[in-house]
């Protein structure tokens, strides 16, 4: 049996395999799996893919890379669910941690979300997520081509990163803040206000982002809400001590004022924020998350692929849409 730290590297690696429709490398995988926050370099990398090549979950093609075989897209299903419990959150955790975005010199690395859609669909794509930017985070994107040297892009699409509204998070703890992950959901709002939870994914409670099970469920009706003021968008809830809550509504202030908003609501000692349960002690903080620009996307009907909390990025570096 190998290492649990060897099989968690493993599992990865097979994902971003599998993410891609084509073989890939160990320099690609190596870039991947540094924004998802594992340290592995090409030579570490071309170890594990030894490793997946001898159990006949990968298949090597010449000098082009690797490609994901049946039997490993089984092991992918079904391997390891305990052992991944615990990682969706420990990789946010991760990322939290990385980020040191300053809201006062408006310089730093943001978490973003990176979504992919095809060439022909990104003028429409550009112009629905204009007109959700108020349910997001930031009118600023970053755009990859497939010529990328940053992240790996398929032919014929193109990368659209958004600000992850765990960003928040970063800050927060920056700042001298602690902060909690709690959950997120899909939160219900009418006549332009948020109202209640309709339901909740804890961070700690499963081995995929509680926001991507969602945007696979297409739970959102954010175009309801464009037209009528009501319907339903995507929402987290994190956890702060109440004492750091003042704090907490400056660096919010700040944030909005460098173009990073979606603050939805923070508890007033009332054990709930929207429905959503606060510890004794704790304040709660709702915010809107930033692939709510590509979920009315997707409620249009064209095919998106996102990947929620993906990796750091420049702010600086993102333009207005």
């Amino acid at each position: 049996m190998t290492d649990p730290q060897i099989e968690r590297k493993l599992i990865e690696i097979m994902r971003i395999i599998n993410e891609s429709d084509r073989p890939v490398g160990a320099r690609i995988i190596a870039d991947e799996l540094r924004n998802r926050g594992y340290n592995l370099g090409e030579r570490a990398v071309r170890y594990h893919l030894r490793i997946l090549d001898e159990r006949g979950f990968t298949e090597k093609h010449g000098y082009t890379g690797r490609s994901i075989t049946l039997r490993g897209k089984e092991e992918l299903e079904e391997a390891l669910i305990g052992d991944r419990l615990d990682f969706v959150i420990t990789r946010i955790e991760d990322l939290i941690y990385r980020t040191d975005y300053d809201p006062v010199t408006k310089q730093g690395n943001v978490i973003v979300n990176v979504s992919y859609v095809d060439k022909d669909d990104f003028e429409k794509t550009a112009d629905l997520m204009r007109s959700a930017v108020d349910y997001s985070i930031s009118p600023r994107v970053g755009i990859f081509e497939e010529d990328s040297e940053d992240i790996f892009v398929s032919p014929g699409k193109v990368g659209i990163a958004t600000v992850c509204s765990i960003t928040f998070d970063g800050v927060l703890l920056r700042h001298g803040i602690p902060v909690k992950p709690n959950f997120g959901g899909i939160l219900a709002v009418e006549n332009n206000e948020p109202v209640v939870f309709k339901d909740l994914i804890s961070y700690r409670g499963t081995s995929i982002d509680p926001i991507k099970i969602f945007l696979m469920r297409q739970s959102t009706s954010v175009t309801g809400l464009l037209q009528s003021g009501s319907g339903t968008i995507l929402a987290n809830m994190r956890s702060i001590p109440q004492s750091a809550a003042g704090d907490a509504r400056l660096l919010f202030q700040q944030l909005h004022e460098s173009d990073i908003g979606g603050l939805l609501a923070m508890d007033n000692e009332s054990g709930n924020v929207l429905g959503a349960p606060v510890d004794v002690g704790m304040s709660g903080i709702v915010v809107s998350v930033g692939v709510n620009a590509l979920a009315v996307v997707e409620e249009y009907g064209i095919d998106v692929t996102t990947r929620p909390v993906s990796m750091i990025m420049d702010y600086g570096t993102m333009k207005t849409l």
